[in-house]
């Protein structure tokens, strides 16, 4: 009896879903040739008014496996000729089966009303998953944009399992009212649905932001929510302003730190930065040299000259460390590229998902297929299978958050 982790990734573009089933269906069972612990389902939104078929049509091909899936406005996932495919706006489902020997596998369904509040212990976040802590799991996410309340479900699961990888994205398609997610051959309008996974298996992460950095780094000295009053340049001493050493130079406002940036940048550069200009907050407060990956890109949200001051999408404190980026085609290539040559697992990677935002894509890149293609120039024997997300989830910096223009890979393997 093998012991071996195995995943297949199934693709269909048939127009008609009883066709695209039945043709992921047999395509996964042949290449398997296993009984599956698992099953991952990504359905095109362009099938959003038969959302309510395919679960009762699913049972009636893989009865009682652990499912979980939803609607996305692109699905991902591996063609017949064993090629990766992205298909956007058009009809497709693909289908993920894993056997995953020694792994506990709890499927779950989350609704925003049932979420603990935020000063609740641990243990009511793991009462209302229902997944031991003991079992050290690791979790996969989909969840509904307008009604999972999914930033406070990531701080409680990070609250009640701070070792516990958490990936995964949030359910897109045309507009309100037409989310699906899928558990165990339920449609879900609203809320989270997940499943952990705990035992023999390690689930590790790419997080690609799609920026690259200008400037330097700055410390933040004064900031209030995510308001930022004033910067410090890091320059090359270990002390920080806050540490009891010497400030390495004057306080400046962020606008000025800014506009002495934007005129230091080339003519393309400064051209990018009038829509395409981000924040990347520093996650490791004690790195000195900070590197890709090591940077939570937020969105620029303002400039308030009066003061000097400038807002960005999340909360800010001073002693934080903070560099702006710039984000275009380039740049995004040049980041999933950096990342997939530093990722070099122990062993042999047994099957991928990818949660990429609907702004990447051939939108962004001018071809298609270019996120799981690159993945699989370094990894191509690896089943990939996903969704275009209207928000990814994955971690930096030991923490979990909600990115945007994102592709987050989430790579298992056995230890």
């Amino acid at each position: 009896m093998t012991t071996s982790m195995k995943w297949v990734s199934t693709l269909s573009t048939r127009p008609s879903l009883e066709a695209a089933i039945a043709e992921v269906v047999q395509q996964a069972k042949k290449s398997l040739q296993r009984s599956p612990d698992l099953g991952l389902v990504f359905i095109s939104s362009a099938f959003a008014s038969e959302y309510s078929r395919l679960m009762p049509l699913l049972q009636e091909h893989l009865p009682g496996l652990p499912l979980i899936g939803c609607g996305g406005g692109g699905v991902i996932g591996m063609n017949s000729y064993g090629e990766t495919q992205e298909v956007e706006g058009e009809p497709a489902l693909t289908l993920t089966l894993a056997t995953l020997p020694g792994v506990e596998v709890h499927p779950f369904h989350l609704a925003a009303e049932d979420l603990p509040d935020m000063d609740s212990p641990p243990d009511s976040w793991v009462e209302m998953v229902g997944a031991p802590v003991t079992e050290q799991p690791h979790f996969i996410l989909l969840a509904d944009p307008f009604s999972s309340k999914i930033n406070d479900l990531l701080q409680g699961l990070d609250f009640a399992y701070p070792g516990a990888v958490k990936v995964g994205g949030l359910a897109s398609g045309s507009g309100g009212g037409n989310t699906g997610l899928f558990c165990n051959y339920r449609l879900y309008r609203e809320g989270t649905v997940g499943v952990a996974l705990s035992g023999n298996i390690v689930l590790e992460t790419i997080v690609a932001q799609g920026c690259r950095p200008i400037g330097q780094p700055y410390w933040v000295t004064e900031g209030e929510r995510n308001i930022l009053f004033g910067l410090e340049e890091q320059g090359n001493s270990s002390s920080t302003p806050y540490g009891g050493g010497p400030l390495v130079s004057q306080k400046r406002t962020p606008l000025e730190v800014l506009q002495e940036l934007l005129q230091n940048l080339s003519d393309e550069d400064r051209a990018l930065a009038q829509h395409s200009l981000f924040v990347g907050v520093a996650q490791n407060e004690f790195k000195q040299n900070l590197e890709q990956g090591d940077f939570l890109i937020r969105q620029l949200l303002g400039v308030d000259p009066r003061v000097g001051a400038i807002a960005i999408g999340d909360r800010i404190r001073p002693g934080q460390r903070i560099q702006f980026h710039l984000r275009d085609a380039q740049a995004s290539a040049e980041d999933l590229d950096t990342l997939l040559v530093r990722y070099q697992p122990p062993k042999e990677v047994a099957g991928a998902l990818m949660f990429s935002c609907l702004g990447r894509g051939e939108g962004l890149y001018g071809e298609p297929n270019f996120d799981s293609r690159l993945f699989h120039r370094y990894h191509p024997n690896t089943p990939l299978s996903g969704f275009f997300c209207n928000g990814e989830i994955g971690p930096v910096g030991g923490s979990t958050f909600l990115h945007g223009y994102t592709s987050v890979f989430g790579i298992c393997r056995q230890p």
